[in-house]
């Protein structure tokens, strides 16, 4: 008798042990989370613009975009018009919700932590063939790299006619020909060229690794974990 219900009773507690790992992914996702919100607090209070973002958690990152963009009536009206996590990891959604708005602005933070993106006052274009588009005003920016030791930087555009490609095969293009990030159909795989059309910083030389894998960690070897655009 006693041998039975001391059978039983570690079938229970095996039982309980396996069910208790089956939720830990979920309270992992929960604190996680939590956390999120805990760090989002200050941008929501402050910066009501990014009150919906998931990837600018640092209000020195809004400061450094709101002075790069230097235009306040865009920052302050601007909304998150795209989340990936929310509408879809899918270019032609993304085209759906971006095209023909004008300023737009682009954050991508990838599953290695890095944070960047472009701006463009002319904006992206409905596009089955692909086009390209001038953008004096065009710019692209590092917030974060994975090791955090990157002061947030912008790159001016070359001039060179490709500030921007309009493709709906793909995500958002900065950059032409060779452009300098990119993102597939499904917006997850990824391509940096940095240097080609936008002017990488004093020392770093386009078509080298370390510019290619300035924004992103590598030219190819990083996953998208959030794309967030914003325009009015």
């Amino acid at each position: 008798m006693k041998i039975e219900i001391e059978k039983k009773w570690k079938k229970e507690v095996e039982d309980k042990n396996k069910e208790i790992e089956k939720m830990k992914p979920v309270f992992n996702e929960y604190e996680k989370e939590f956390e999120l919100q805990k760090k989002l607090e200050p941008i929501k209070k402050n910066f009501p613009q990014f009150s919906e973002t998931r990837i600018i958690t640092e209000e020195e990152y809004v400061k450094k975009l709101q002075e790069w963009i230097n235009d306040n009536d865009f920052f302050s009206k601007m909304k998150k018009g795209f989340s990936a996590k929310r509408d879809g990891f899918n270019s032609k959604i993304w085209h759906k919700a971006v095209d023909g708005k004008g300023k737009t602005l682009v954050i991508i933070k990838t599953k290695q932590n890095f944070i960047f993106g472009g701006f463009t006052k002319v904006g992206f274009k409905y596009s089955q063939n692909g086009e390209n588009s001038n953008d004096s005003n065009a710019f692209i920016f590092s917030l974060r790299n994975d090791k955090g030791d990157r002061i947030p930087a912008k790159f001016t555009y070359k001039q060179n006619g490709r500030a921007i490609y309009s493709d709906l095969s793909r995500g958002p293009i900065f950059g032409g020909s060779y452009p300098d990030f990119w993102l597939v159909s499904n917006l997850q795989p990824g391509y940096s060229n940095f240097g080609y059309s936008y002017n990488p910083p004093n020392g770093i030389t386009y078509d080298t690794n370390e510019a290619k894998s300035y924004l992103a960690g590598s030219y190819n070897k990083w996953v998208v974990d959030e794309v967030e655009s914003y325009f009015i």
